[in-house]
């Protein structure tokens, strides 16, 4: 059984006795949201429930400060997970420890201004790129779920996003989509040695939390069931099972990290394009053990390009890296090359991330599985 810690189990209460009082609909039109538009929708608005927590009440950090990675290392541990994100020369790490507890980032790197959002319930963590149309904007948490996902809004039309697609879904937003920008969940340590220069998401974010703890133990069991989520799940797949997702178009293909796990280095085609799969590395489940650090190891994965400067490229596992057969240059998770005639040039990557089966099949049931 799922435990819920701290402000989490508060809101589960609260939880509760919204839904004996009220309707999904009474939750979304309420005194929080003088300027939300209700009417301008594309959802039905029964699928939103109340998490817990009201408007901010998981706030998102807005002034994010930062520290090298030499001062991170004195409390963060060298297993733990973070969002790994590069853009325009400048890499910064998220640790899940932190977002966790907020959910949303604000932050502008490489002068791009982007929002690094993590639903713990999906585990979803995904980038966007914040500026529409010459707008930049800030986005916070609504306290509300849809198929167990964070509905997020933004501050300057309090406009409601799905955090999983992206997309507005009510207000003055509706039907637009913010554009995702290519990160990866891997360990500090993997972080810290492409990176040495980089910069960590600091501790002192303006609020007191139990930063390096786990308000969810066990809810990643592949034998658990999703919290707060209505509907049936696609039985192809275990719902809590983690999966790696690739997109072409309207085309997905999703690779589950228990099949990655059993083979670390995959060369296939998805939509006539060659594609690589790195899964040789791994980092602490965020979502496991009380403690993150003492939590299991999972794979650290993602897909990339297997063409590279026009040549298409084969890659094979060797002495803990990816060597691709053509020219013999090694290849970490991050897609970079360290050793051989390509050091230090980078793949181009190419998933959308890795979430739990059951919430990426509930926002696109048409996805393929992986069948190796």
């Amino acid at each position: 059984m799922v435990k819920i810690d701290g402000f989490h189990a508060v809101g589960l209460a609260m939880l509760l006795l919204v839904a004996g009082s009220g309707t999904a609909m009474a939750l979304t039109n309420s005194a929080e949201w003088p300027v939300t538009d209700f009417s301008n929708t594309s959802i039905d608005v029964s699928e939103i429930l109340s998490g817990g927590p009201p408007k901010d009440g998981i706030p998102s950090i807005d002034s994010p400060e930062f520290v090298t990675v030499t001062d991170a290392a004195d409390w963060l541990p060298a297993n733990e997970p973070v969002i790994s994100l590069e853009v325009g020369g400048e890499a910064k790490a998220y640790p899940l420890q932190i977002l966790t507890w907020h959910e949303i980032v604000n932050d502008v790197i490489g002068e791009l201004p982007v929002s690094v959002t993590f639903c713990p319930l999906c585990n979803a963590s995904i980038v966007f790129d914040r500026n529409i149309d010459g707008k930049v904007l800030d986005f916070g948490t609504t306290g509300r779920l849809r198929r167990s996902d964070m509905v997020m809004y933004d501050r300057q039309t309090e406009s409601w996003w799905q955090q999983f697609t992206g997309v507005g879904i009510i207000g003055k937003m509706n039907g637009v989509t913010l554009a995702q920008i290519p990160s990866t969940i891997v360990s500090f340590e993997t972080f810290r040695k492409q990176y040495p220069q980089g910069k960590v998401l600091s501790r002192e974010t303006g609020y007191q939390r139990q930063y390096g703890s786990n308000p969810y133990p066990g809810y990643d069991d592949i034998k658990s069931s999703p919290f707060l989520f209505r509907g049936p799940t696609d039985d192809r797949l275990p719902p809590m099972e983690r999966v790696l997702s690739l997109r072409s178009g309207d085309k997905t293909l999703l690779f589950g990290l228990s099949t990655l796990a059993k083979q670390t280095v995959l060369n296939t085609r998805f939509d006539n394009q060659p594609v690589a799969v790195f899964s040789f590395a791994t980092a602490a489940s965020a979502l496991d053990k009380r403690s993150i650090s003492a939590s299991r190891a999972i794979p650290a994965t993602a897909i990339y390009d297997a063409v590279h400067d026009g040549q298409e490229l084969k890659f094979e596992l060797k002495d803990g890296l990816a060597v691709d057969v053509q020219t013999g240059s090694s290849w970490n998770v991050l897609g970079y090359a360290e050793r051989g005639p390509l050091q230090g040039q980078r793949l181009k990557q190419l998933d959308s991330g890795v979430h739990f089966a059951f919430a990426w099949l509930a926002f696109d049931p048409e996805a393929e599985i992986f069948q190796p």
